[in-house]
């Protein structure tokens, strides 16, 4: 019975991760082709469906560590993607005067590069038990340029979408109600902000010390 539920986990994350990569390449593919065809004012409207579904699909990576499907810690993955999935839906989508700014181009092309390594990474490792060493070089080497512009351009669409938060009131919730409740949007925005204050080295420091493990570990064996 073990075994078999052993395949059957080996199965579920060859397609999850296979499919998601596929999901990323669509991404990547349309970005640079709109990027050079039209400019970067028409990138969202290119990527905008392949890159919901494919970010949106990283909120099973959570479940994943809740129950043990994989190794990955919570304290790491629910940050990135919580942050991913506020940008995604909470910014990009809400906002459409955030759309069409250069930076939607280095995040969505940041994004994409480094899942379609680390996707085709665990991919192979769950399909033939291993990877190739330049492909596990790429996983712990190319975060060290993209996380920053990734990063950088994360908090630069939050900040340009302030303005409109505020003036909108969109997603805010004002007293007096029945719930007797108020929520504000837009600082709510604003402590996501102060967070990656914090929160952005803690994660590069701990991506630095995954490297140094990993490539390590690599040199060993």
């Amino acid at each position: 019975m073990a075994a078999f539920l052993s395949i059957l986990r080996r199965l579920y994350l060859v397609v999850y991760n296979w499919t998601v990569f596929v999901g990323w390449c669509q991404v990547l593919y349309f970005a640079v082709k709109t990027l050079k065809d039209s400019g970067h004012e028409h990138v969202y409207n290119a990527v905008e469906k392949p890159l919901q579904l494919a970010q949106t699909a990283a909120v099973l990576e959570i479940l994943h560590g809740l129950i043990g499907l994989v190794r990955s810690p919570i304290t790491a993955t629910l940050p990135q993607i919580g942050s991913r999935l506020y940008v995604t839906w909470g910014i990009l989508w809400s906002f459409p005067q955030t759309q069409t700014h250069i930076l939607v181009s280095s995040l969505v092309i940041s994004w994409s590069i480094t899942e379609i390594i680390r996707y085709s990474f665990f991919g192979l490792k769950e399909a033939i038990g291993f990877t190739p060493s330049w492909l596990l070089w790429l996983r712990y080497s190319t975060f060290l340029l993209l996380y920053p512009t990734g990063i950088t351009s994360e908090v630069g669409l939050i900040y340009i979408a302030l303005p409109y938060i505020k003036g909108s009131e969109l997603y805010s919730i004002r007293m007096p109600n029945k719930w007797n409740f108020s929520f504000d949007y837009f600082y709510s925005a604003l402590l996501v902000l102060g967070l990656y204050v914090p929160g952005s080295p803690h994660m590069y420091t701990y991506m630095l010390a995954q490297r140094k493990k990993a490539l390590s570990k690599s040199k060993r064996d």
